[in-house]
């Protein structure tokens, strides 16, 4: 006569079909975490398999492992196999105190200063400083951070945005979009000393002196499409480098394409001379970004005293 078993016995599982497809998923999705794609394939071979000795060998961890998962997948279903509240003491904060640090932070600034600190914060609202730091990464609260903008006062803003975000979404057939810009003020350093090549192990090496030989300027074009980029450099960057540079456009640029340049506001590309050439290159099509706002009121005293063309929503042939 055989002894009887003794223990605990084994529940039994028998998943449905929606819960065998969301464990499976768990334990293909490349961003699950290691512990619920773990538990999930606990479960996934519990079913499978009758001991929690059996399952414990195929997944790799121990039978009493094996058997809390079962249990509480059992009690709870998929939601068992989430962690626990954790124990801990009581909160030492409350909803409307949270309120009013988060509308102090968001609506007042300190006396003297730009904006709250942690410290300062904590000492008006008598909390402590790492609980006013807790608050803030919960509610994403950076006030030591800011960022600047500018808002665009062109009359044709609208025009030019749909004229140069429609050369993006729907680009011109047999033709190629060349964006262009200059880098002024680039440091021209030469090595007081040789520069040691790099080897395995060890980096390029190169001296902290230097021979300064001034500043240089990039001009340069991206092709949209294939990220190409066409530049040449020069000791300024005026109306007279500029055309220069139109005309090694000209020359890099395939006889058989139509070519949309995309250019800022700047004084070098809406000279009488730079117009001129793109009235004698009718395959070449002039496209201006909205213009910024004047940074100081001598700017735009000059701006509105100039004489000389402001550039079009679109190219030079429909200019007023």
């Amino acid at each position: 006569m055989e002894p009887k078993k003794s223990g605990r016995p084994t529940a039994r599982i028998n998943l449905t079909k929606a819960q065998r497809g969301e464990l499976e998923a768990w334990t293909r999705r490349q961003t699950q975490s290691q512990r619920l794609w773990q538990r999930a394939r606990i479960i996934l071979e519990c079913e499978r398999l009758s001991t929690d000795l059996e399952v414990a060998e195929v997944v790799g961890v121990t039978a009493a492992t094996v058997g809390k998962w079962r249990r509480r997948f059992v009690v709870n279903g998929i939601a068992g196999l989430a962690d626990a509240p954790r124990p801990g003491g009581p909160r030492s904060i409350d909803d409307e105190s949270i309120a009013q640090l988060l509308r102090m932070t968001l609506e007042t600034k300190p006396r003297g200063a730009t904006h709250w600190s942690t410290r300062s914060l904590a000492k008006k609202l008598g909390l402590s400083h790492a609980t006013v730091g807790r608050v803030w990464r919960a509610f994403n609260v950076k006030p030591h951070q800011s960022e600047s903008f500018s808002l665009s006062n062109d009359p044709f803003f609208v025009e030019k945005v749909r004229d140069v975000v429609g050369l993006y979404m729907s680009p011109p057939d047999n033709a190629i979009v060349l964006c262009v810009d200059e880098k002024s003020q680039i440091q021209a350093l030469e090595r007081s000393q040789l520069v040691l090549p790099m080897m395995p192990g060890v980096p390029e090496r190169q001296t902290c002196r230097y021979l300064r030989h001034g500043t240089t300027t990039l001009f340069a074009a991206l092709d949209v499409a294939t990220g190409r980029v066409i530049g040449k450099c020069f000791r300024r960057h005026r109306a007279k480098e500029f055309l220069v540079f139109l005309n090694k456009l000209e020359a890099a640029v395939p006889d058989d394409l139509e070519a949309h340049v995309i250019m800022d506001n700047y004084g070098t590309h809406r000279t009488p001379k730079v117009r001129a050439w793109f009235e004698r290159h009718q395959r070449f099509h002039a496209h201006f970004v909205p213009t910024e706002p004047p940074r100081v009121s001598r700017r735009l005293k000059k701006e509105r005293n100039s004489k000389t063309w402001a550039g079009t929503p679109t190219n030079f042939a429909n200019a007023a």
